[in-house]
């Protein structure tokens, strides 16, 4: 009997699975899975396929073949938000119907959307999180900031202290923190790990970043900048019908709505200029005028945790 080989990514890289077949359950599957990451069974949280989506494995008893999976599948692996005793997610979930087939969608009338996510100092992580799953998850982001920080240690001779502006010991040290804020080199790293493109639509410059673009992903998601903050952006159907976040990378309609949202926000001013914003020093807690300042503050201190101020 042929076993299957499946590349599973966790937030601690990549491995593989094999010692199944075509035949054994999705119950085999997660007792693998559980073994594998030290997640438990019905903590389990599974996505499939370019783009990502989830894997509904509540009836153990199908098969891996009547669930899609085959050899040389590639499945992320993730946890579950945690559960408490009345029943309720230790963090809530905001979510609704979200299309992540794109097959009979790309023609839908709708209009692009900002989803506003928290100004928490983790608003990248949730706004990839958000055009993944459609969902509004804060836990997300301890997850993201691991594959990052791994990622980063693994490679030390491409992520060297000239790129990431600190020792790559001391930068992985960093990212781990909550309050450490993502960019260019978070999101390059979790373009590759999802295997889709991330289209960042700057309102400070007018223009559109492309993260992937080179690597011929199949889907393209979208998040907006304002020069300290992200949002994902979504399409909202005018049939009040689910969401989509995620758009077949050969289409380039909504690339061309996302790159006119870019210009207006910038002619309307719908940025943060960094030269004057505020930030916190979160390490001694003052606040400080503008980017500028900043740098000049952490040069001093030797401090490189900086919060953003809501006002």
């Amino acid at each position: 009997m042929e076993n299957f080989v499946i590349r599973v990514k966790t937030k601690l890289g990549q491995q593989v699975v094999d010692g199944l077949s075509a035949t054994d359950s999705v119950f085999n599957l997660k007792a693998k899975l559980a073994e594998l990451t030290g997640i438990r069974s019905d903590a389990l949280h599974i996505l499939s396929g370019f783009p990502p989506k989830v894997l509904e494995l509540n009836n153990e008893n199908v098969t891996l073949k009547e669930i899609g999976i085959s050899s040389g599948s590639t499945l992320i692996v993730e946890e579950k938000p945690t559960i408490c005793c009345n029943g309720t997610e230790k963090n809530e979930i905001k979510s609704r119907p979200h299309i992540s087939d794109t097959e009979n969608f790309t023609n839908t009338p709708g209009i692009l959307m900002k989803k506003i996510v928290p100004a928490d100092n983790s608003c990248l992580f949730t706004s990839v999180g958000y055009v993944i799953s459609g969902q509004i998850n804060p836990d997300c982001s301890s997850f993201m900031r691991q594959i990052i920080a791994n990622a980063v240690a693994a490679d030390q001779s491409e992520y060297t202290e000239a790129l990431l502006d600190k020792p790559n010991d001391v930068y992985c040290e960093w990212i781990l923190k909550s309050d450490s804020w993502g960019g260019a080199i978070e999101l390059s790293i979790l373009s590759k790990f999802y295997g889709i493109e991330i289209a960042v639509v700057n309102s400070v410059h007018g223009n559109i970043n492309r993260f992937g673009e080179d690597q011929c992903y199949s889907h393209r998601v979208f998040l907006l900048f304002d020069g300290i903050h992200y949002d994902p952006l979504y399409i909202e159907p005018l049939d009040g019908g689910p969401i989509q976040t995620m758009f077949p990378t050969d289409d380039d309609r909504i690339l061309i709505e996302a790159a006119q949202l870019a210009k207006d926000a910038n002619s309307s001013r719908q940025y943060t200029d960094v030269q004057t914003f505020t930030v916190k020093c979160m390490e001694c807690n003052i606040h400080l005028s503008g980017q500028v300042a900043a740098s000049q503050h952490a040069k001093e201190t030797g401090h490189m945790s900086f919060g953003e101020i809501v006002i």
